[in-house]
């Protein structure tokens, strides 16, 4: 083996590429990774790591820019090739085959074979034992997989990865669902592979576990490669400044509005495991913008609060009147609307014309003797269209058909159409273009402006930053901060989100 062939890393990315039809996920995605190094890969929502990820293990096919393994070019076209030539990924959550063992889950497809080409059981059992044994966790080989905590279920996942002889293990989010006992034992079990010459991939949001266990880090944004730091060179402030890296005051229109009485007051809203104790007010003119990482809860909160989802304890209350738990009916009647994440799913019938949706809520009010007709919609739909600008020839044109930013529309369309006083929308501008993102920024502003209370949950922190006057960060479920509009920074908002902040306004 050459001198250049034993120095070259086990993974090397470079400016590689993945668009999926006009959505460009990945722009120039770059990485390498040393054996025996444990690497971090960090970056905000959307900033294009999961989708890099999945380029490494054969779920994507790249568009263009390099990708080595071993000093080799590869371009898997199935995960199958990607585990064959040792590139193992641990996900949050794995998925083992309940109603098999241990050992079985370990080796399958792949079981040692006695005579007369039976499976050697108690060699197959034996190798789990010599497994988790190296691996120095205690997990019985025998028993159903069934009822196994995640954690276990991770641990599995890489005994079956060290069986495969994987060189590169990526572990995408594995604490998410972790407690701190857990956590410690996973920690653990990477060094120890670390410490034999494999090397590993650490994707998390939590900065303290990035320290605390990776020897080197990257930061990604908006689908492109930013820098790669060595640990002890760098600091969580540096860190978020990469993440971030963006001015966000010339971004977004935001017109100064008079904030009124409240309008929404939520208190102690709490379901078991989603989220806990959340007190938030939003007021009359008031942009209130919900921020945090993926699986903080800021979605959950907002269903919990509008009635789609169940709660275990706390109350709703809108402009002074109690809103029932678990009914949404009770929410419309009351003024709330609410715009879901997945307007493809939750916010349109899809194959249903422009006017119908955006008349769909409110068909009983224009219904005359129980009955509705294409006119009525379109007189009912029409000036909501035309206000938002819904660039369609017709009113009767397939939602399908239209693009991502049009759907939007639609569905601002349908819930404004209910005159609300408040207004609940998640991912206002998820997968448009940026011309749109403008329109429906300007829009939301304007109806602040009109008194409307909104309640706004984005992945994106410059539109939290650049539409809100104020800002509720959560993580893991709890409130860990409100910022005022002139208080809220990238670097605050960031640092509350990943526990680094640990007082609230």
């Amino acid at each position: 083996m050459s001198d250049t062939t034993a120095a070259a890393p086990v993974l090397e990315l470079r400016d590689v590429s993945k668009s999926f039809g006009p959505v460009v996920a990945l722009r120039s995605g770059s990485l390498r990774v040393d054996a025996g190094s444990i690497h971090a890969l960090i970056g905000e929502n959307g900033a294009g790591k999961s989708t890099l990820v999945k380029v490494v293990a054969g779920v994507h096919r790249r568009d263009s820019g390099t990708f080595d393994l071993g000093g080799e070019s590869v371009d898997f076209s199935s995960t199958a090739e990607s585990k064959q030539a040792g590139v193992a990924v641990i996900y949050q959550e794995p998925t083992l085959f309940p109603d098999l063992s241990v050992t079985e889950n370990i080796f399958m497809g792949r079981q040692p074979l006695a005579r007369g080409r039976r499976i050697d059981r108690p060699a197959m059992t034996a190798e789990a034992e010599r497994l988790f044994s190296r691996l120095g966790v205690r997990i019985d080989p025998r028993r159903p997989a069934a009822g196994l905590s995640i954690a276990d279920q991770q641990i599995i996942e890489i005994a079956k990865a060290i069986s495969l002889d994987a060189r590169l293990l990526v572990m995408d989010e594995p604490t998410a669902a972790l407690s701190g006992v857990e956590v410690d034992r996973l920690f653990a079990v990477a060094r120890s592979l670390r410490d034999e010459g494999r090397a590993l991939v650490f994707i998390s949001h939590r900065f303290d576990e990035v320290f605390a266990l990776a020897d080197t880090v990257t930061v990604m944004r908006d689908g492109s490669y930013i820098d790669t730091r060595r640990i002890e060179e760098t600091s969580p402030s540096e860190l978020v400044s990469l993440m971030v890296g963006r001015d966000v005051d010339d971004l977004f229109p935001k017109v100064p509005a008079e904030i009124g009485a409240p309008v929404l007051e939520v208190r102690g809203l709490t379901k078991a495991g989603v989220f806990h104790d959340i007190d938030l007010v939003v007021r009359a003119g008031e942009i209130v913008g919900l921020a945090g990482l993926v699986g903080a809860g800021r979605s959950e909160v907002a269903r919990a609060v509008f009635g789609v989802d169940s709660y275990d304890s706390g109350s709703v209350s809108l402009s002074g009147r109690d809103i029932k738990a678990h009914d949404p009916r009770s929410a419309i009647r009351a003024g709330m609307a609410f715009i879901p994440e997945d307007r493809r799913k939750q916010g349109l019938v899809i194959d249903s014309s422009v006017s119908r949706n955006v008349a769909g809520v409110i068909r009983r009010s224009i219904a005359k003797a129980g009955l509705i007709t294409a006119s009525m919609e379109n007189r009912a739909a029409g000036p909501w269209a035309g206000r938002l600008e819904v660039k369609t020839n017709a009113l009767d044109m397939n939602a399908a058909t239209m693009s991502g930013g049009n759907q939007q529309k639609v569905v601002i369309a349908k819930w404004l159409a209910t005159d609300p006083q408040l207004l609940i929308i998640d991912e206002p501008t998820r997968g448009i273009d940026v011309g749109t993102k403008a329109e429906v920024h300007r829009l939301l502003s304007e109806l602040a402006g009109q008194g409307l209370a909104i309640l706004m949950i984005s992945s994106e922190l410059p539109e939290v930053l650049g539409m809100a006057d104020r800002v509720l960060v959560l993580c893991e479920g709890r409130l860990t901060a409100e910022l005022d509009r002139a208080d809220a920074t990238p670097e605050a908002v960031m640092h509350a989100a990943t526990h680094h902040l640990e007082t609230t306004a």
